[in-house]
């Protein structure tokens, strides 16, 4: 999507560690109008999958999830990271190790919002090794749900999450791919 690598070369920072800073319009302030174009893209790309359910990990995957939902008609669910006081212990729960933060984090969906054989399309906002897209993968799976497909906002295509997600037979779409950053730039993959 020409317009994110855009966005992401003007606004975009990278950091030490092969980290990529986007808060200016995703993890933290969040660009409306990007979120909406980004939500129609992984629509188009996902429409003939019959989907029923958007699972993303809170927080940042959380708008470009509810733009795709509100594109395909569907359902759309956040796993939390951390178990709220309305949540009983009617829950499917995962462990999955976050990147940025460095740390092991539980996800937890509520049994009330992800069913059996329904088609679930994941969206995240980064994909690097895998993790969290392995995470909401087990949710799925204990609940007896499809994944129908990955849909990711920026794909780190130098590490080796969409590899392993591939060989485990997932559709994956990424809306960039950084191929890698080079003296502070990044620089994509080119179709």
């Amino acid at each position: 999507m020409k317009e994110l690598e855009e966005l992401i070369l003007e606004k975009g920072k990278v950091l030490d560690g092969n980290i990529l800073k986007v808060d200016s319009f995703l993890n933290q302030q969040i660009d409306i109008s990007m979120m909406k174009k980004m939500g129609i893209e992984f629509a188009n790309h996902f429409r003939d999958k019959n989907i029923d359910r958007i699972l993303t990990v809170e927080s940042s995957g959380i708008a470009p999830a509810v733009f795709a939902a509100e594109e395909l008609n569907c359902k759309c669910v956040f796993a939390r990271k951390q178990k709220s006081l309305t949540l009983d212990d009617n829950i499917f729960h995962s462990t999955v190790y976050s990147f940025t933060k460095q740390v092991m984090k539980e996800i937890i969906v509520s049994k009330d919002y992800l069913k059996e054989n329904e088609n679930v399309l994941l969206i995240d906002d980064f994909l690097a090794n895998g993790q969290a897209c392995k995470g909401m993968i087990a949710l799925c799976n204990q609940a007896g749900a499809n994944v129908s497909g990955i849909g990711i906002v920026i794909e780190k295509s130098f590490q080796d999450g969409r590899k392993l997600l591939k060989e485990e037979g997932y559709d994956v779409f990424s809306l960039a791919k950084i191929k890698e950053f080079k003296d502070g730039k990044v620089i994509f993959e080119e179709d």
